[in-house]
C-alpha cells in the first residue's frame, strides 16, 4: 500500500493542485462516457430541483395579483417553512445519496470481485463464516446464508427486490422528522412569524399564519418524498423523481387558480394546492420504490441509524448555518416593511430557482464520486470532480447573462406595484452577478459529499455563517435593501472559497481516496485481532448458539459492508 501511495505521489509531483481544477477543460462539453453519465443524472436532477421553486414562483405570481401585503406575508411563511424543512431535508438527502450509492455500487459488483477484495487484505474466511448478510430464500420469512464479501446487497428476494439498509433507514427517519416538523410549525406559527419580523399588529400576520399552518400539513409528505429522492439519486436514477415532481407541480399549478380565485380562498388556496401536490409526489415515489426495493428490514438491527445520526448531525450543523443566513436576510427585509419584503421575495425566489440548476451537477458529482470511491477508482473520481466543476462555472456564466437581461422585462410577471418593481430592478444585478459564484459553491458541495467529507463541509460552513451574519446586520442597517444583497453576495463568495480551498489547495480527491483505503486497512487489522482475542480457535467468529457471544451479527455486518469492500489491494 505504501508503494502504491509513493507511486501516485511521484507521478503527480509535476501537477499543482490548481491543475486538477482545469484538467481536460477542453473536453468539458464532450459527450464521452463520463459526460453522458453526468448528463443522464444532472439534467433530470436539475429539472426536478428547479420544478418546486418554479411552482413557488407560480404561487408568488398568483398571490402577487391579490396584493403586496399577501405577497409579503407568503414570502415570510415560505422562508420560514423552507428553513425548517432544509434543516431536516438536506442532511437526510445528502447522507442517503452517498450511502445508497456506496451500497448499491458494492452490491452490484460481482461476488468474485468483492470476495477477492476482502481476501487480498490478508484475512481468511472459512466455511463456517455464514449469515453475516442475510438473504431471503424462497420462503419470505426465511433467510439463507452466503459467504462474507459475496455481495453488499443486503437482501435479495425471489422477485429480485433489493434490501438496502440506508433506504429503509432514510424512510423511517424522514417520516419521523416530517411529523415533528408539522407539529412544531403548526403549534408555534405565531411566535415564529413574530421572530421573523412580522409583528402582532402587522397586516401580514393573519395571511402569513394561515398559509404557514396549512402548508405545514404537507411537511410529512415533503420529508418522506425527499428521503426517497435521495434513495433514487443513490441509484443514479434521477428520472423517477423528476416525473413525480413534475406531476405534483403541474397539479399544484392547475389547482392554484381554482382554489384561490374560483373558490375565493386566497392565500389559503395556494397552501392547500401545494399540500395536495406534495402528497401526490410522495405516493408516486413510494409506489416506484416499493417495486424495486424491499423496504421492510429483516430486523431493527439492520437499520443504519448510527451512521445516519453521526453524519447527519454534521450536516445538520451545516444546513443550519447555510439556511440561517438566508432566513436572516428575509427577516431583515421583512423588518423594513411590506414593499421591500415583497421585492426581496421575488428576487430570492428567482435567485434560488436558477441557482438550483447547478445543484443538478452537484447531485451527479456526488453520486458518481461516491460510486468511484467505493470502487477505488481514483482516475474517475478526479475526472468527475473536474468535469462537474467546469460545467458548473459555464452554467453560472450563462445564467448570469440570461437573468441580467430577462429580469428587466420579466419582473412584471410577479407584481404590478410600482414601488416593488423599483426595488426588484435594484436587486436584479445582484441576482445575475452571483450566478457563477452560486454554481461553483453548489458543485463544490456535491464534490465534498461524494467524498464523504462531511466534517469539513460542516465546520467550514459554520465559520462562513458567523462572518456572514455580522455582515448582514451591519450592511442591512446602513444600506437597507441593497445592503442585504451585498451581504448575500459576500456569503456565497465565502461558500465558494471554502470549497475551492478544500478541493484545489488540499487536493480533496487524493486525500479522500487515501483516507478511505488507510482507514479500511487499519480497521481490518484491528477487527481481525479482536476476533482472534475473543476466540482464538477461529479467525472470524460468528455466534452460532446460545454460548456464541463474541461479536454480534450487526457488528460484523456493519464492518464488512462499509469497510472491507473498499480496501485497496
Amino acid at each position: 500500500m505504501a508503494e502504491e501511495d509513493d507511486s501516485y505521489s511521484n507521478g503527480n509531483k509535476s501537477k499543482t493542485p490548481i491543475y486538477i481544477l482545469f484538467k481536460d477543460c477542453r473536453f468539458v462539453f464532450n459527450l464521452d462516457k463520463l459526460g453522458l453519465e453526468i448528463a443522464s443524472i444532472a439534467l433530470p436532477a436539475a429539472l426536478a430541483l428547479t420544478a418546486d421553486p418554479i411552482a413557488s414562483l407560480v404561487d408568488t405570481a398568483f398571490i402577487g395579483q391579490i396584493g403586496p401585503v399577501e405577497l409579503a406575508a407568503v414570502g415570510v411563511s415560505i422562508a420560514l417553512f423552507n428553513q425548517a424543512s432544509r434543516i431536516a431535508i438536506f442532511p437526510l438527502v445528502s447522507v442517503t445519496t452517498s450511502f445508497v450509492a456506496e451500497e448499491d455500487t458494492i452490491g452490484t459488483a460481482s461476488p468474485e470481485e468483492n470476495q477477492n477484495d476482502y481476501l487480498e487484505t490478508g484475512s481468511s474466511i472459512n466455511g463456517e463464516t455464514r449469515q453475516l448478510i442475510p438473504e431471503r430464500g424462497t420462503d419470505q420469512n426465511a433467510y439463507n446464508s452466503k459467504p462474507v464479501g459475496a455481495s453488499f446487497e443486503i437482501v435479495t428476494t425471489n422477485h429480485q427486490k433489493r434490501y438496502i439498509p440506508s433506504a429503509s433507514s432514510a424512510m423511517v427517519i424522514g417520516s419521523i422528522l416530517g411529523l415533528i416538523q408539522a407539529i412544531f410549525l403548526i403549534s408555534a406559527a405565531k411566535p415564529l412569524l413574530n421572530f421573523m419580523g412580522v409583528s402582532s399588529d402587522s397586516p401580514m400576520l393573519k395571511p402569513a399564519q394561515q398559509y404557514l399552518i396549512l402548508r405545514s400539513l404537507g411537511a410529512p409528505a415533503v420529508l418522506l418524498s425527499l428521503a426517497m429522492q435521495g434513495v433514487f439519486r443513490g441509484f443514479k436514477d434521477t428520472k423517477t423523481p423528476l416525473y413525480a415532481t413534475v406531476a405534483g407541480d403541474v397539479t399544484n399549478i392547475i389547482l392554484d387558480p381554482i382554489f384561490m380565485f374560483v373558490f375565493r380562498l386566497g392565500v389559503n388556496g395556494a397552501a392547500i394546492s401545494h399540500v395536495i401536490s406534495q402528497y401526490l409526489i410522495c405516493v408516486i415515489l413510494l409506489s416506484r420504490l416499493m417495486a424495486q426495493v424491499d423496504l421492510l428490514p429483516p430486523s431493527i438491527k439492520h437499520l443504519q441509524f448510527g451512521r445516519f445520526l453521526k453524519n447527519g448531525f454534521l450536516l445538520l450543523m451545516r444546513v443550519i448555518a447555510v439556511t440561517f443566513c438566508v432566513t436572516l436576510a428575509a427577516s431583515l427585509a421583512a423588518r423594513q416593511g411590506p414593499t421591500p419584503m415583497a421585492a426581496f421575495q421575488v428576487c430570492l425566489q428567482v435567485w434560488l430557482a436558477t441557482s438550483l440548476l447547478a445543484d443538478g451537477l452537484a447531485v451527479a458529482g456526488q453520486a458518481i464520486l461516491a460510486s468511484a470511491f467505493a470502487k477505488k477508482d481514483h482516475d474517475k473520481a478526479t475526472a468527475t470532480a473536474s468535469r462537474v466543476l467546469q460545467l458548473g462555472l459555464v452554467l453560472g456564466l450563462m445564467l448570469a447573462v440570461i437573468l441580467g437581461v430577462g429580469l428587466q422585462y420579466g419582473a412584471r410577471l410577479f407584481t404590478k406595484d410600482v414601488d416593488v418593481l423599483h426595488l426588484i430592478s435594484i436587486g436584479i444585478p445582484f441576482v445575475a452577478a452571483t450566478q457563477p459564484i452560486n454554481a461553483l459553491a453548489f458543485v463544490f458541495d456535491g464534490v465534498n459529499f461524494g467524498a464523504s467529507d462531511f466534517a469539513y463541509s460542516a465546520f467550514s460552513m459554520v465559520m462562513v455563517a458567523i462572518v456572514s451574519i455580522f455582515v448582514l446586520f451591519i450592511l442591512s442597517s446602513t444600506n437597507g435593501f441593497i445592503g442585504i444583497w451585498v451581504a448575500l453576495t459576500i456569503y456565497m463568495s465565502l461558500r465558494a472559497f471554502a470549497g475551492f480551498w478544500r478541493y484545489v489547495l488540499q487536493n480533496l480527491v487524493h486525500t479522500s481516496m487515501l483516507t478511505h483505503t488507510q482507514f479500511s486497512l487499519a480497521q481490518t487489522d484491528h477487527f481481525a485481532m479482536e476476533f482472534q482475542d475473543r476466540d482464538r480457535n477461529r479467525t472470524l467468529g460468528i455466534p452460532t448458539g446460545v454460548n456464541g457471544c463474541w461479536f454480534t451479527q450487526l457488528e460484523v455486518q456493519e464492518f464488512l459492508c462499509f469497510h472491507c469492500c473498499m480496501i485497496s489491494p
